[in-house]
């Protein structure tokens, strides 16, 4: 019996160690089935990357994308386009009835991208509008790579709680991300047990972030966000991390951390899978490749930003990309950007978000 008890521990151990590596280097999912035209991609020598979101929140990965590939030397020029997909004032795609609605005005918006500025790759900076991608006619027929946020956001947190058993995590986004509950559905599906998912909707606070990301109300609507997402776990004790699903939730880092402390709660970590999303541009291998990289920035929206938001959004992109900063102060507006209008079948707009904020 003792002869036996030796190789079947040493089999378990084997199977948890090739667990652990599975968690420890993931699969790029969000590149799978895109690999031949990501190779296309690293063979040129100038590239247009499209960077586009439902509002600013992708500017934060654009800015740090562009200071990554001009220290990397990967191509000889590089032209950085941000699509604003945001297409009214008077709300957006978490204020839309329908998801069919959603499909067809963001379908409409990729395809002029693609008619407009013919993109060689584009990053949807967006939870959003990343969890409604794969239905979109533009994604059956697509010629070039197109990388969501989403999977970039599940790999790391499947990372962190497979690294802490006990753990649980607070999944913080926009109203279409947490009714989708895609993050949920793809954790679960790696063997994450739904008991330990959390998901909380924060309708409003994109608005207010870009508005000013440390305000007053910024501030009191994350506290309250916090408080009910807390208010749904039984033991705030126990190992907790936070996921910010939303590209404009870490321009207010510092009120999130404040607020769990306020509450007595101090997470094992802040998720952020902003510049996790663009590690695949930046492999060693595809590096130095020219002595230097020219870069050209081009912010473009069909909808005007205001001087407000300009400068809130813009102190923060300072930060890490001056260059980035100083395209938003002269970003294009095109009214006639893309088509969506047409689209709108339901008598109004949702009432699940005011309709003076743009989410």
């Amino acid at each position: 019996m003792k002869n036996r008890i030796k190789p079947i521990s040493l089999s378990m151990l084997f199977l948890l160690f090739c667990a652990q590596i599975f968690y420890s280097f993931p699969a790029k999912i969000q590149l799978s089935g895109q690999e031949e035209k990501l190779d296309e991609f690293f063979q040129k020598d100038e590239v247009t990357i499209i960077v586009t979101d439902s509002g600013l929140g992708g500017l934060s990965i654009m800015a740090d994308a562009v200071e990554r590939m001009r220290e990397s030397k990967i191509f000889q020029k590089v032209n950085f386009v941000f699509f604003n997909a945001l297409f009214s004032k008077e709300g957006g795609f978490n204020s839309l009835k329908t998801r069919k609605e959603k499909i067809q005005i963001f379908d409409s918006a990729l395809k002029s991208m693609k008619e407009n500025y013919n993109p060689d790759l584009i990053l949807v900076g967006c939870n959003t509008l990343s969890v409604i991608y794969d239905d979109t006619s533009f994604s059956e027929e697509a010629s070039i790579p197109v990388v969501g946020i989403v999977e970039a956001g599940v790999d790391l947190i499947a990372q962190k709680l497979e690294t802490s058993p006990e753990s649980k995590v607070i999944i913080f986004g926009t109203h279409t991300t947490a009714s989708e509950e895609t993050h949920k559905k793809k954790l679960e599906e790696k063997g994450i047990l739904s008991q330990r998912i959390i998901v909380q909707a924060c309708p409003e606070l994109v608005n207010y972030i870009e508005k000013d990301y440390a305000s007053d109300e910024t501030e009191m609507l994350i506290s309250a966000y916090v408080a009910e997402a807390l208010h749904k776990i039984k033991d705030t004790q126990s190992p907790l991390y936070v996921s910010l699903n939303c590209t404009h939730y870490g321009y207010s880092l510092d009120f999130w951390e404040e607020a769990f402390q306020s509450s007595k709660v101090k997470p094992l970590g802040f998720l952020n899978p902003n510049s996790k999303m663009i590690d695949f541009l930046f492999e060693q291998k595809e590096q130095n490749r020219f002595e230097r990289t020219e870069i050209s920035i081009s912010i473009v929206s069909m909808v005007e930003i205001g001087e407000e938001k300009i400068e809130s959004i813009g102190k923060r992109l300072g930060e890490t990309s001056p260059q980035t900063r100083d395209a938003l102060s002269f970003y294009e507006l095109k009214p006639d950007l893309f088509k969506w209008k047409e689209y709108i079948t339901s008598s109004g707009q949702s009432g699940s978000e005011n309709k003076n904020f743009m989410f």
